[in-house]
C-alpha cells in the first residue's frame, strides 16, 4: 500500500504525538511506500527522503512559523493556501489512504483534501484540551469555555474521517463523549520491544550514568517535558519528603528532559534542600532514551493529561515499577500493588511513602519491574502496526466517492 501520515507535530518535535508518528512511519515503511506531510523548519516547502533502508520515508515538509506561546518550540503550518498545498501532495503520491494525527490545521487541511479527492481517511486523536489550557491564565471560567470549544473543534473534524482511533479505551470514550462519532477504536500507540528492555549487566545503566554524572544512589526517574500539565514539582517534593523521612535510602531524582519549567524545578529542588540530590539531564539523543530509563530504579509520571504515556510504556518494557497520578489513562499501565503504584493528584506525600516502600525493598523492587515488563509486551509496536494495516486495507477496499470536479481541476 501507498500510505500518508499527516502530522501537526513531527521530527524534531520531542512529545508523545511526534514520536508515535514517527515510529509509525518507520515501521510501516518496512511492508509498505510511506510519505508524511509535516511542518517544516522554514518558509519554503521540501521533500526529502529520510532514514536508511527499508525503514526510510518521503517527508514532504509544507511552509511553517513558530508557535510563540508557551516556549514548546513547536511550528504550525498557516492555513492560508494550506489546503491547496496539500492537495497538489495528495494528486502526486496518489495514497490509498491518508492517516492524520490530530485535527490542528495540517490534519484538517488534509482531511478536507482528502475528501475532496476520495481518499480514505484514518485519525488517531491524541489531544486532549488539558494540554493547551494550561497555557491560559485567563481563569477557570475563560479555560472551561477554550475547554468546550477545543473538542467541539475536534469533533468538527474528526466527523469527517471515516474511522477514528484513540490510544487507549479511556482515550476512546473520552472522545466519544466529546463529540466524536463512534466507535472510536481503541489501538495502543505501541512499543519497540527491541529498543525498550531490561539491561541484565548493567553496562547501559553504568555508561549513561557515567556519561551525564548520575551518582550512584537508588533512583527515581522522569522522562519527558518539563511542562505544567506533567506536574513534575509534585516529583521534587515526594523526593524531599523521602529524604526526610528516610534519610538512609539516599534517594535521588534524575529528570530526563526539557522544557519551560526546568530552571523553575531546580530552584524549587534548592529551596526544598534536595539540590544536591536533583539531576537534570536535559534533552537527551534517542541513542541515549534507552539508557535514561536504565539509569534509574523506579520511574514516576504525575502527568494528569495523559491519554496513554509512552514514558510510562517505555520505563515498563525497561523492567522499572512505575508510579503514576490515579487520573486519565495511566491506570491501564500502571496496575496499583502490582507492576507499581497509583498515587492522588496533588498528594506528593502519598507518593513518597509508596516511592519509600518499593526503594527499601529489592525482591519487591524486582517483582514489580518483571511484571511491568510483562505488561509491556501486551503493547508490542508490531501488534500495533497490524492493527492500523488492517484498518486501512479495509477502508481500501471501499470505494470514496470524490467530491464532484476535484479530480478533473
Amino acid at each position: 500500500m501507498r500510505i500518508l501520515i499527516g502530522a501537526d507535530t513531527y521530527a524534531p518535535d520531542v512529545n508523545g504525538a511526534s514520536t508515535f508518528a514517527q515510529r509509525l512511519a518507520s515501521g510501516l515503511a518496512a511492508r509498505h511506500e510511506v510519505h508524511v506531510v509535516a511542518p517544516g523548519r522554514g518558509l519554503r516547502a521540501t521533500v526529502e527522503r529520510v532514514g536508511s533502508g527499508v525503514t526510510s520515508v518521503t517527508e514532504h515538509r509544507m511552509p511553517a512559523v513558530p508557535v510563540v506561546v508557551g516556549g514548546t518550540g513547536l511550528r504550525f503550518c498557516p492555513p492560508v493556501g494550506l489546503v491547496r498545498a496539500v492537495t497538489k501532495v495528495l494528486r502526486q503520491v496518489r495514497p490509498d489512504v491518508v492517516h492524520v494525527q490530530s485535527h490542528f490545521l495540517l490534519g484538517r487541511a488534509l482531511v478536507t483534501a482528502a475528501n475532496r479527492l476520495g481518499i480514505p481517511v484514518v485519525a488517531t486523536n491524541h489531544f486532549m484540551p488539558e494540554n493547551l489550557t494550561h497555557h491560559v491564565p485567563l481563569g477557570s471560567r475563560v479555560q472551561q469555555a477554550l475547554h468546550d470549544w477545543a473538542w467541539s473543534d475536534a469533533a468538527g473534524v474528526f466527523t469527517r474521517a471515516d474511522v477514528v482511533t484513540a490510544p487507549t479505551p479511556y482515550a476512546a470514550a473520552l472522545a466519544e463523549r466529546a463529540g466524536i462519532p463512534g466507535p472510536v477504536l481503541p489501538i495502543s500507540c505501541g512499543m519497540d520491544l527491541r529498543r525498550f528492555a531490561p539491561d541484565p549487566t548493567g553496562e547501559l545503566r553504568r555508561g549513561f550514568r557515567a556519561r551525564y554524572g548520575v551518582p550512584d544512589r537508588p533512583t527515581i526517574g522522569y522522562v519527558g517535558r518539563l511542562a505544567p500539565e506533567k506536574n513534575v514539582t509534585e516529583l521534587v517534593e515526594a523526593l524531599a519528603m523521602v529524604r526526610r523521612v528516610r534519610p538512609e535510602l539516599d534517594a535521588q531524582l534524575l529528570l530526563v528532559g526539557d522544557g519551560a519549567l526546568r530552571a523553575g524545578l531546580l530552584k524549587q529542588a534548592a529551596e526544598l534542600g534536595v539540590a544536591d540530590r536533583v539531576i537534570s539531564t536535559g534533552f537527551v539523543s534517542e541513542e541515549d532514551l534507552p539508557a535514561a530509563y536504565l539509569a534509574c530504579d523506579v520511574f514516576a509520571n504525575a502527568g494528569t493529561a495523559e491519554l496513554q504515556s509512552l514514558v510510562v510504556l517505555e520505563a515498563m518494557a525497561s523492567g522499572l515499577p512505575v508510579f503514576g497520578v490515579d487520573a486519565c489513562a495511566l491506570p491501564h499501565l500502571v496496575r496499583d500493588g502490582d507492576n507499581g503504584f497509583l498515587f492522588p493528584h496533588a498528594r506528593p506525600g502519598a507518593l513518597a511513602a509508596r516511592l519509600a516502600l518499593v526503594l527499601a525493598d529489592d525482591a519487591l523492587r524486582q517483582r514489580m519491574g518483571a511484571r511491568s515488563a510483562e505488561i509491556a509486551a501486551e503493547h508490542d509496536e508490531r501488534i500495533t502496526l497490524a492493527r492500523f494495516e488492517e484498518l486501512y486495507a479495509l477502508r481500501r477496499s471501499v470505494p470514496v466517492a470524490p467530491s464532484v470536479g476535484v479530480l478533473a481541476s
